[in-house]
Parts: structure tokens; sequence; C-alpha cells
């Protein structure tokens, strides 16, 4: 199973397609990881309605992880493994503040992520 996650599947112009959108949605994790510690307050608060336990640790957990898999997405490394953790993210994302809370970037933008991180899962980064 892990050679699987760590081997890439696609080639040729498929690989070329994959790759402007593995970067692409490697910023934005980055870019809303980054988010969790420079805006960490707001980002708790939110993360307290959401009724989780200990939404300070949750934050920095997420960021952690947003950042990492992002990087590890541009980076094209282990892109199978960083796309099943985001995706994992982002499936919580859409249950607990999408469904959840009503928000409205994780109804539109986390099931777009979703889908790109399964199709990385499948497919592979390129």
């Amino acid at each position: 199973m892990l050679q699987l996650l760590l081997s890439p599947r696609i080639s040729g112009r498929a690989a070329t397609a994959a790759l402007p959108a593995r970067v692409a949605a490697g910023v934005v994790f980055v870019v809303f990881g980054i988010g969790k510690f420079s805006a960490h307050a707001t980002e708790v608060d939110s993360f307290r309605t959401y009724g989780l336990p200990s939404p300070d640790a949750f934050v920095y957990a997420i960021g952690v992880l947003e950042i990492a898999g992002g990087l590890l997405l541009i980076a094209g490394l282990a892109t199978r493994l960083a796309a099943v953790a985001l995706a994992g993210d982002m499936v919580a994302a859409i249950v607990v503040s999408g469904l959840g809370e009503g928000e409205l970037v994780s109804l539109t933008l986390a099931p777009a992520l979703l889908i790109a991180m399964g199709l990385l899962v499948v497919e592979g980064g390129g």
C-alpha cells in the first residue's frame, strides 16, 4: 500500500496536465495553512464554534498539515500520501464547517480540493 502511495502512475501529457493542478492545490493549502498561524486567534474562535475539543491544538495541527502537505504537493514529493492526508482535511472541513456551520469556503473550495486530492491519490502527481 505504501509503495502505491509513493509511486507515480501517470506520464506524458497526463503528467504535464497534472502538474499545474498539483501545484495550484499545493499553493492553496500552503496559504490556508499559513492563515492558521497568522490569524491564529480568529481560527481558534472558528474551531471553537465547531465544538471541537482543544481548538487551539486543532488549529496548529491543521496548519502544519496544510503547510507540509501543500509543500509536498508543490515539490511533487510523496504526492499520493500528502493527497490522502489533505483529502481527510477537506472531508472534515466540508462536514464540520461547511455542512455544520454553512461556511461558504467549505462548501465550494473544499469540495473542489477534495476532488483534486482524489485524482492525485488515484493517478499520482505526474
